[in-house]
């Protein structure tokens, strides 16, 4: 599922920016953070649909974080990352709250599907499909069709459709629209917004079916 938010809290940095880079080319915003304070700040302030969790991170461990999320109520889903593979860590895992558990090294096709699996659980989840006023938008496949018509999308543009087409027709402001799609290094004085949603209209075609909302921000 693409227009996700996710947090990667990992102090291998090498690692954690492996796993950003890769995510991003998903069509995902993600943010990083290296230590378990940090991941504990972020994740208090900002609506994040998966954390990708380290368990051994420095500052407040692993479990402490996933203590002090469950305690504060965040509804964001947790993965867990770990070196250790045997039972006992596992069960201890997501007897602290997380989601899920993957034992390091893992295979990054498996981390997609896990992150898309548990998307699917959050109460806000979506049908698989997604369509409004002729167009349709596949999450699953990365696919978009207007009627017939196959549109290639960047993985930008993808995300801002898949959110305006979960909005149902309500306008999305732009401050939103930067908040799901756009990780948090984003210029809230860009106009980023507006030039992806200016090649979106483009690529759609014509009839036009997003609507600019003066002062508001866009509906489709």
């Amino acid at each position: 599922m693409s227009g996700m938010r996710v947090l990667i809290a990992e102090d291998e940095r090498v690692l954690a920016e492996v796993v950003a880079s890769g995510l991003r080319k998903e069509a995902m915003a993600v943010d990083v953070v290296h230590d378990g304070s940090a991941a504990v700040e972020r994740a208090m302030t900002h609506d994040y649909d998966v954390i990708v969790l380290d368990r051994d991170l420095p500052a407040v461990h692993g479990d402490d974080v996933c203590r002090a999320l469950a305690a504060g109520r965040v509804p964001a889903r947790i993965i867990m990352l770990t070196a250790a593979s045997d039972l006992r860590s596992k069960v201890e895992g997501l007897g602290l709250g997380a989601d899920d558990y993957l034992t390091k090294p893992f295979d990054f096709p498996e981390l997609v599907a896990r992150l898309r699996a548990l998307a699917r659980r959050v109460p806000q989840a979506v049908p698989p499909v997604l369509a409004r006023a002729g167009v349709t938008l596949d999450p699953g496949r990365r696919q978009v069709f207007r009627d017939t018509r196959y549109v290639a999308l960047s993985p930008k543009e993808f995300a801002v459709l898949e959110v305006l087409l979960r909005a149902e027709g309500t306008v999305v402001s732009a401050e939103v629209l930067l908040e799901k799609a756009w990780d948090e290094n984003v210029n809230y004085f860009t106009n980023s917004v507006r030039m992806t949603v200016m090649t979106l209209r483009k690529k759609l075609g014509h009839p036009p079916v997003i609507e600019t909302v003066p002062g508001a921000g866009y509906r489709l």
